[in-house]
């Protein structure tokens, strides 16, 4: 067992996927794809029917994205959220972090992520999908990483995704408790990229302010999904 796999199965982790084959699937991930209730939260809504997100996660991600523009020579990787529902929260992320696209009201997510593969010219085994339930399964069917958040409420569920082979990693940590951080760690850690962020992060200049500036320039797309498919979605107020 590697070290890697050693200090996320310490932490609950299950690796669904062989490490070794893992690892060699993410060299080829170009895009990263979040859901929202019950990745980047617990699930649970406010009054108006939005929910949150941690900064603990939110890290995660840039240091993640910065990991992949390394990886792929000062390239940055597509980044879009895909959701079920509107959540202001999730636009307003989308907005400060500079992702690429976000997907609200998208039902039949398999759709919305053709819509998105086409727009950036990709393939579905260019993406690394975090994802958490029933609603997300189509994509995670195609898609060419898996990273499911634990939930431990629902031990069928997670049995069906394991037993048709519909994630490659599981989570220790539950939804709420940072597992978006958790899982964007195991990555850089299998693609031998978490020392060299955290030293280039740390130093910020040139290396880290040079991918910064390119993620800053990023205009993201905000979209909601009706029957005639997705739909460019009017003015996005800051989170």
């Amino acid at each position: 067992m590697t070290e890697i796999e050693q200090t996320f199965t310490a932490l609950g982790g299950q690796f669904i996927t062989p490490v070794a084959t893992l690892t060699e699937k993410l060299k080829s991930i170009r895009a990263i794809v979040f859901d929202w209730d019950g990745v980047f939260n617990d699930g649970v809504k406010t009054g108006s029917g939005s929910s949150s997100f941690s900064e603990v996660d939110s890290m995660g991600t840039n240091l993640l994205r910065f990991g992949f523009w390394l990886h792929h020579n000062q390239q940055l990787p597509v980044v879009a959220i895909v959701t079920g529902v509107t959540n202001v929260l999730a636009d307003g992320l989308v907005q400060r972090e500079h992702f690429h696209a976000c997907y609200s009201q998208a039902k039949h997510k398999v759709e919305v992520l053709a819509h998105f593969l086409d727009e950036h010219k990709l393939q579905p085994q260019e993406v690394a999908f975090f994802f958490d339930d029933a609603l997300d399964l189509s994509v995670a069917e195609i898609a060419g990483v898996r990273v499911m958040i634990r939930r431990n409420a629902n031990p069928l569920f997670t049995n069906y995704v394991i037993q048709n082979g519909l994630a490659d990693y599981i989570t220790g940590n539950q939804s709420g408790q940072f597992a978006v951080r958790e899982g964007c760690e195991l990555i850089l850690g299998l693609l031998g990229q978490f020392d060299t962020v955290m030293a280039e992060r740390l130093r910020y200049r040139p290396v880290y302010d040079q991918y910064y500036q390119q993620r800053q320039a990023i205009e993201p797309t905000y979209w909601t999904v009706g029957a005639a498919g997705p739909e460019p979605k009017s003015q996005i107020l800051p989170v």
